[in-house]
This record gives structure tokens, C-alpha cells and sequence, in this order.
């Protein structure tokens, strides 16, 4: 498995690449009690600068909002990786997360040349080179591109889900470990897209 590193410049998000398609891949959700987990892979033309773009974590909402268009057309390419709840509780969230993130790298248009995901590690069996960035989605644009991509598409997601699963409140906490969160479940009980592996904060019975 490819070593992590970390970028050598921080405070610039580092643009060029001397492999000419990089993409940048980064997952979301990895925290959630509910819902799948997202992947995003971006590969951007470095011709093409996009103001403002930033890890997802350090923007606001609206701020997402008016990149996500920007990069989906300013963008070589793009896909979205996922990996349901059900394999979530099956293979665990560090794997699944990895394999949301190798889905979307394998989902490009565009075949990459190489491979750079946020983190300490990489998915196996990828199509080209790959290394992992520790805080890559700070500092490394195409991951911070994604980490936008996976956001956005799956915050959308949970407002869609928060109609079909009404009372949890997933359009606001988005299926993170909110206090009210654990309420709605002490209250209502799981629902289909609560991850049962893990610890819901439901009260002993018996």
C-alpha cells in the first residue's frame, strides 16, 4: 500500500501536477450514524483555477452550493463513489469508506494517470498510481474539489431521506451524531439507514 506524506507547501492549495491526469478523491460521512458513505474523484484542468475553493469542512453551506457547479464544469472529470449502509455494517466503516473511494476512482470518464486520496491510506487494486495525503483536502486542489463534490451530493441526499424517514432530523444534522439525533432515536427507534454496527446511543432494555 502506498506510503502517506503530506504536502510540502501549506496555506497554497498545490494546483500542478507533473502527471498530467491526477485525480483527487475524498470520502464523507465516515462520522455518520446513518446513511451511506460518499466518494467523490475529480480530475481538474489545471488551466482552469477556481476561486475560493476549499476543504468542504471549512466552508459554509452556500459557499458549497456556488462551488459544486463550478467544478462539475470547469472540471476534466468527475464521479461519485458510494458504499451503502448494509456494506457499512458488514465489512466496517474504515473499509467501506475505502471502497467508496475506489468506486468513484474507477467510475471516472477519464481514466487517470494517478491517484491522490485524503488520509493515510489507499484503497488496492487501482488502475493507475496512487499515494495518500494527510490532510490532502486542505491543501491539494483536486482533493479539496472532491471533498466539495461528496459533500454537496451527499448532504442532498440526507434532505431527500429526511422526507422518506420523517422525525430524525436528517435534513439538519445530516446523520452525524447530533444530541438531538440521539433523541430522535431513543425516541423513534432505528430506521432502514442507521448504520446497526454502530453505537446508537439506544438505552438498554431489560
Amino acid at each position: 500500500m502506498p506510503k502517506s506524506t503530506r504536502p510540502r507547501r501549506k496555506g497554497r492549495l498545490l494546483w500542478a501536477s507533473n502527471i498530467a491526469l491526477t485525480a483527487g478523491v475524498d470520502e464523507v460521512g465516515r462520522g455518520c450514524l446513518a446513511g451511506a458513505v460518499l466518494a467523490a474523484a475529480v480530475i481538474l484542468d489545471a488551466k482552469k483555477r477556481i476561486p475560493g475553493l476549499a476543504d468542504s469542512k471549512l466552508l459554509s453551506p452556500q459557499q458549497r452550493e456556488q462551488l459544486f457547479p463550478l467544478i462539475q464544469k470547469q472540471a476534466i472529470a468527475w464521479a461519485i463513489g458510494r458504499a451503502e449502509v448494509e456494506e457499512i455494517d458488514t465489512l466496517n466503516i474504515f473499509q467501506a469508506s475505502l471502497l467508496a473511494m475506489k468506486r468513484a476512482a474507477q467510475a471516472l470518464p477519464v481514466v487517470p494517470q494517478h491517484l491522490l486520496f485524503d488520509g493515510t491510506h489507499c484503497p488496492s487494486d487501482l488502475p493507475c498510481s496512487a499515494e495518500a495525503i494527510i490532510d490532502g483536502d486542505d491543501y491539494v486542489a483536486p482533493i479539496s474539489a472532491a471533498s466539495v463534490i461528496a459533500k454537496v451530493t451527499r448532504d442532498r441526499e440526507m434532505v431527500a431521506l429526511d422526507a422518506v424517514y420523517p422525525g430524525y432530523g436528517f435534513a439538519i444534522h445530516k446523520g452525524y451524531a447530533t444530541v438531538k439525533h440521539r433523541e430522535a432515536i431513543q425516541a423513534l427507534g432505528l430506521c432502514p439507514i442507521h448504520r446497526k454496527s454502530f453505537k446508537l446511543g439506544l438505552a438498554s432494555k431489560g
